[in-house]
């Protein structure tokens, strides 16, 4: 016999004695609504995995490459600014997964906002910003061109000011983000014959400790990076034939201190850390 259960949402078919239920007859919306209810839960896990969004701004073989394959690794989807489309185009392919190569001129504030545009649109809002960006131009007071001087302030300040300006909008709405900003020995310290990019590296390093004054509060991590000393890259190997025993940087380390900065909880951040060799002499 049946047994009414649940008015217009299920019905028991009972035994002939009507001793137990033995069969639950749900309607069929009610099954339509339970897919819908799944599809929604499932929508949701899905975005809580997201990946992180990350930036870098300024790409090389060096420290740029080791930074991008190290948030690779860690999970996180990659927008990598540089102008050489060949190199970031064929990182891109090799990291094979979410990774984004924009060919860009950071200095130019039109390019800028068009690539943080097609990073949001495919891969979504920007969480991390490494402003990596430098140009060593000119040689000492006398043989360095007013345009080299402008050209070098444009790529490291201006580069940095402008992708800190853009990342910044997608953080303040994620009320989390960090950015780090690469320095130098030359961030503290001017070095002879430098004067375009040493007085631009001290520029970078006001903007930083700025910047954390204005955003460490609304939650968004600003940190800047010394690094004092010679990053090892087969380029710089080639162009210096450094000795045996001189001191190098490997990239991959500095990427792991840049990654160890990221994950910092916000009850202990460092708003600046300096890398060196262990037998680099401190900034010379």
């Amino acid at each position: 016999m049946y047994a009414s259960c649940w008015p217009n949402l299920c019905r028991f078919e009972g035994s002939a004695s009507g001793d137990y239920p033995i069969l639950i007859r749900l309607p069929r919306y009610f099954f339509a609504q339970l897919r819908s209810a799944v599809r929604a839960i499932q929508s949701l896990m899905a975005d809580a995995k997201k990946d992180d969004v990350a930036i870098v701004a300024g790409m090389g073989p060096g420290l740029g490459a080791a930074l991008v394959r190290k948030l690779a690794s860690e999970g996180c989807s990659i927008g990598m600014f540089a102008r050489s489309p060949e190199f970031i185009g064929k990182l891109a392919t090799d990291i094979g997964r979410n990774a984004l190569a924009i060919p860009t001129d950071v200095s130019n504030p039109k390019q800028v906002g068009v690539a943080f545009h097609k990073v949001r649109r495919q891969l979504g809002p920007v969480k991390i910003l490494i402003a990596n960006a430098s140009g060593s131009l000119g040689e000492g007071l006398m043989e360095t061109t007013p345009e080299q001087f402008d050209r070098s302030w444009r790529i490291g300040v201006c580069g940095a000011f402008l992708c800190a300006r853009e990342a910044v909008l997608d953080m303040l709405e994620l009320g989390t983000g960090a950015i780090i900003f690469t320095g130098a020995t030359s961030s503290v310290r001017g070095r002879n014959g430098a004067v375009a990019f040493s007085s631009a590296k001290f520029a970078v390093r006001g903007l930083a400790q700025s910047l954390a004054v204005e955003l460490w509060p609304k939650g968004i991590h600003i940190a800047h990076v010394v690094i004092d000393g010679v990053i090892d890259t087969p380029e710089m190997r080639k162009r210096h034939k450094p000795r045996a025993n001189e001191p190098l940087l490997k990239p991959e380390a500095i990427a792991e201190a840049y990654w160890s900065l990221i994950q910092q909880d916000r009850s202990a951040w460092s708003l600046e850390i300096d890398l060196r060799a262990n037998e680099e002499a401190f900034f010379e």
